[in-house]
């Protein structure tokens, strides 16, 4: 089952209506479409070599389950600061 659900409009444009972490069942805030706070979005396409090829793994994460995932690597992830949104 699709962790995130969509709701049609009038002009068959797609609106955000819930966002479910994968990991830990939480719904996270959605407002009017707009996603209302920290999430780990992932849509990853496993290609050659892999015993995934052809397979599109997509997931989202609330931050506590980010953090708890990558708290796990055994080489910590490089974290850079971002000094203007787009």
């Amino acid at each position: 089952m699709p962790m995130r659900m969509y709701r049609e409009i009038e002009t068959k444009e797609r609106k955000l209506k819930e966002v479910i972490c994968n990991q830990c069942g939480k719904r996270l805030k959605v407002e009017d479409g707009i996603l209302k706070e920290g999430c780990f979005h992932s849509e990853y396409p496993f290609d050659y070599f892999s015993k995934k090829d052809g397979f599109i793994y997509t997931f989202d994460l609330c931050e506590a389950c980010f953090d708890g995932w990558i708290d796990g690597f055994s080489h910590p992830a490089e974290i850079t600061e971002t000094r203007e949104y787009l």
